[in-house]
């Protein structure tokens, strides 16, 4: 672990390789899980601003579902995206091959809305814990992933690298720039 600003950042998103490899997996991230995906509090407001452009991408059972629940949902006091029969994200769509995907990002893909998806989709496989005086960014391993590890190892993509447009989003570019810093200051430990 180590200190940039106002984070206590793990090593492991600098020593571990990752790189989502959807045709492996199909999205299995945005269709399992004990719970919808995180969401912050800001970004509450941006659902409910985006979402009359995002439902056009929805499928039937997504929207009856978020017109039942609601566009986020409270669990064990945090926000997260409400989830179809427990289980697949209310903002899933799948693809011909049966990829799941963020009816969110498509929108944005398209040019529908300037905002990409949830900050914790976005980020994944880093979880960031937000405390009083800091912000754990630590990696989150999940066997559903393993496929990504290893096209990630085989390509040799580092998890901060992979996340990085998330992680400026998150963070900002200085923090990115300080966190290659003892990103090459590791490896050459």
């Amino acid at each position: 672990m180590f200190q940039l600003g106002k984070t206590i950042v793990s090593e492991e998103i600098i020593e571990n390789d990752f790189l989502c490899n959807l045709s492996a997996c199909k999205g299995t991230c945005c269709i399992d899980g004990e719970g919808g995906a995180p969401l912050e509090e800001q970004e509450l407001k941006i659902l409910m601003d985006i979402y009359p452009k995002v439902k056009p991408f929805l499928t039937k059972e997504s929207i009856d579902t978020i017109e039942q629940q609601g566009l986020f949902v409270t669990h064990e006091g945090e926000y997260e995206t409400p989830l179809i029969n427990g289980a697949d994200c209310a903002y899933v769509i799948f693809d011909d091959k049966g990829v799941a995907l963020c009816a969110i990002e498509e929108a944005y893909n398209q040019g529908e809305i300037d905002w990409k998806k949830p900050i914790s989709c976005h980020l994944y496989p880093i979880r960031v814990q937000d405390y009083s005086e800091f912000a754990a960014v630590n990696y989150h391993k999940w066997q559903i992933c393993d496929a990504a590890c290893t096209l990630g190892k085989e390509l040799q993509v580092p998890i901060y690298k992979f996340v990085k447009e998330a992680l400026i989003r998150k963070f900002g570019d200085d923090w990115y720039a300080e966190l290659e810093k003892v990103a090459e200051k590791l490896k050459k430990q």
